[in-house]
């Protein structure tokens, strides 16, 4: 009879040790997969933060142009306030928060590829070479943004496959910090060519 009570305790704590040690690996890998979320999510930020910094030299350089329309400059001035005004927390990357965040940038964006369209307009202005590498820059920070943001969606698809597992997703949801995380999504019409029209 003893044997049997020790053999039950025994098989008891070896369980609940197991429980235990699987629950803290499952724990610490969500932390990782959490960590590397959002450290790709300061890299989509840089890069964000690069194209900000780049537009006020790109805004200058067209000043000097006198005949430039000035609402166009306005309109991206307005565009880039309202670009660095947004801030997300970390902690909350869900996707209302993502999305939210990406208005805002394609918002700017929009307004950048409007201003270089007028632009085309204006051959002396396009040939100085100060705007030319303006607008290389910009081009190329583009394609960074592109690059970053489909690394923040890997990473954010890692994280929510891992956390959705069965019977994972139960240790997730005991903590908030381990909530599904949003990922960035085209643009609404971006499957269709956009249609310019110089005559305005």
């Amino acid at each position: 009879m003893k044997k049997n009570f020790l053999i039950s305790i025994s098989t008891i704590f070896i369980v609940i040790f197991i429980i235990i040690l699987w629950t803290s690996n499952a724990y610490n890998h969500l932390v990782k997969l959490n960590e590397n979320i959002k450290t790709q999510w300061g890299q989509v930020e840089n890069v964000y933060q690069r194209r900000i910094d780049l537009i006020p030299n790109l805004v200058n350089t067209v000043k000097g142009s006198a005949n430039f329309e000035k609402n166009t400059l306005n309109q991206i001035i307005e565009a880039r306030a309202k670009a660095t005004s947004i801030s997300i927390n970390t902690n909350d990357l869900n996707q209302n928060q993502i999305n939210k965040y990406q208005k805002i940038q394609d918002q700017l964006n929009s307004s950048v590829s409007r201003f270089l369209l007028i632009v085309e307009n204006y051959p002396n202005l396009r040939s100085t070479k100060n705007f030319y590498e303006l607008q290389n820059q910009l081009e190329g920070t583009e394609n960074r943004i592109n690059v970053e943001r489909n690394r923040f969606n890997d990473k954010v698809n890692d994280f929510n496959t891992y956390r959705n597992q069965f019977p994972k997703v139960i240790i997730a949801n005991i903590f908030s910090k381990f909530q599904e995380k949003g990922y960035f999504q085209s643009q609404m019409g971006s499957n269709k060519s956009p249609i310019i029209d110089f005559s305005k």
